[in-house]
């Protein structure tokens, strides 16, 4: 097989843009260039890449699929290869794209990427948020080659190290008659409206909670934003269950919440830096996998006992 990098780029940015015409326009090139790079690349192989849809552009086949993954792999690499090049014996350099579970990004990583940008100023970060599902598929599809998530249903071909582990809370009204207790259990709150964050995989975690506490969760209201849940329960509306939880006891508009410990023997979430299993990472994402290692160690910005909860007087304590 004799393909070169510009013809998986041009294939990469096909499936990106899901049409010849627009990826040649991305890519500042003709469209019959597209198309020969496309059609050489089905020669080569003996597969179809792509299923063409008339007038609705492109998708990719099951083959196309895993040839897309490895192809924008390896393009990754060579672009990494090309810019530690033109340094050698300077520091690293490069663009890298993590990818981060969405509560996870707004808790942590302003403070990481602020880090890591003193630590390694050569390398710069692009960030992709999304949910557990989102995530894994970044990951498998290679468009991102490390993730900040959690443990939640990770496949064979995803490893893992463990980070951190974050426990469940209580998010109650500041005025809540439970707000100001020491711990509280599911049972106690069983009769009070839920608010489920919605998303794949965490809803899951929430439910298994419930269930080792014989509880059913009485939900009025989901949503996938975690900050529409926190003001909806800062406004009296109900309660939710959090692990990331923010440093502030002040919604987006203005309530007031509490964030109190469950007193049930419930697990924690594990924070999880995830990468493929069968690729070695480049230079640069290790310097981040290192970092986050780092980070959350004894001694790093996010050790153990100072990601804990705020407490419930946190705001007078600001305002005296």
């Amino acid at each position: 097989m004799n393909l070169s990098f510009r013809v998986l780029r041009y294939v990469v940015e096909t499936a990106d843009a899901g049409s010849v015409t627009e990826a040649a326009k991305r890519l500042n090139v003709s469209q019959p260039s597209v198309s020969t790079a496309v059609a050489q690349v089905e020669a080569e192989l003996g597969v179809q890449i792509f299923v063409r849809h008339h007038a609705r552009g492109v998708t990719l086949s099951a083959a196309g699929q895993r040839f897309v993954n490895e192809a924008r792999l390896l393009l990754n690499h060579v672009r990494d290869f090309s810019q530690n090049a033109q340094s050698l014996g300077d520091t690293l350099r490069g663009e890298i794209v993590v990818g981060s579970f969405v509560t996870l990004a707004a808790r942590f990583m302003p403070g990481l990427l602020s880090e890591f940008a003193r630590q390694a100023p050569g390398i710069s970060v692009r960030l992709e948020e999304g949910d557990q599902q989102e995530i894994l598929e970044g990951l498998v599809s290679g468009r991102t080659e490390i993730a900040l998530s959690y443990a939640f249903a990770v496949p064979e071909e995803i490893v893992g190290e463990r980070l951190a582990e974050l426990p469940p809370c209580a998010i109650l009204a500041a005025d809540h008659p439970l707000a100001r207790s020491g711990s509280v259990s599911l049972r106690d709150l069983a009769g009070d409206p839920f608010m489920l964050l919605d998303l794949p995989h965490s809803r899951e975690y929430f439910f298994g909670l419930f269930a080792r506490c014989g509880v059913e969760p009485r939900i009025t209201f989901r949503s996938r934003s975690y900050e529409l849940i926190r003001g909806l329960v800062g406004h009296g509306h109900g309660y939710t269950i959090h692990n990331a939880v923010p440093r502030t006891t002040i919604g987006y508009d203005g309530s007031r919440i509490a964030v109190v410990p469950l007193a049930d023997a419930l697990e924690p979430v594990q924070i999880m830096s995830l990468r493929l299993r069968r690729h070695t990472l480049r230079p640069a994402v290790q310097r981040f996998a290192d970092f986050l290692v780092e980070a959350f160690a004894p001694g790093g910005i996010f050790e153990p006992g100072s990601i804990a909860p705020p407490r419930v007087d946190a705001v007078e304590d600001l305002r005296a």
